[in-house]
């Protein structure tokens, strides 16, 4: 993986985080909200190879954590987006290649996305952080799985596509 594939692919997440800062989170979805940058670092995370999926769940985690909105510690996304990327790591034979089944990976974004939010709400209330109530973030999760299920499809091509430009011709 060269250096200049993590600094492309690390601006590629940081447009679609300000995306998700500016235009998708002033969207009043009903029940909750949706994650297009959780969805979106997920996808990435599932097309890496073993130390790609470890490196962009990292950056990844880094860039959520500069949310203004965020009122959780900084690095607590870091951390949680670190294992997501260790998990899909040593899982990297099972998961398979998902680009030949569209429907198969979207199943598996959202599911992914909601197991990201409860080790996130797992994580901060293991640090003594206030999470709320736990039908508050049942209904949270379910949401964001929902939206992500419904949305996903229309964004899945896209990020697919910009992945491929970002390779490299030797990782072609």
């Amino acid at each position: 993986m060269s250096r200049l594939r993590v600094f492309n692919t690390s601006i590629f997440l940081f447009i679609v985080f300000a995306i998700q800062e500016t235009m998708i989170s002033r969207i009043n979805f009903p029940i909750n909200g949706f994650s297009l940058y959780i969805a979106t670092l997920i996808v990435v995370l599932s097309l890496e190879d073993r130390t790609g999926s470890l490196v962009f769940g990292f950056i990844g985690g880094i860039i959520m954590d500069l949310s203004i909105t965020a009122d959780s510690p900084f690095g607590q996304w870091a951390l949680v987006m670190t294992l997501m990327g260790y998990l899909f790591s040593i899982n990297k034979e099972s998961i398979g290649d998902y680009t030949d089944a569209p429907i198969a990976l979207i199943g598996f974004v959202s599911f992914a996305s909601a197991f990201s939010l409860l080790v996130f709400v797992i994580i901060g209330t293991l640090l003594g952080e206030q999470m709320g109530g736990i039908y508050r973030n049942i209904s949270l999760i379910f949401a964001n799985t929902l939206w992500t299920l419904l949305i996903m499809p229309l964004f899945l091509p896209v990020i697919i596509r910009v992945r491929k430009a970002l390779l490299t011709s030797r990782e072609k």
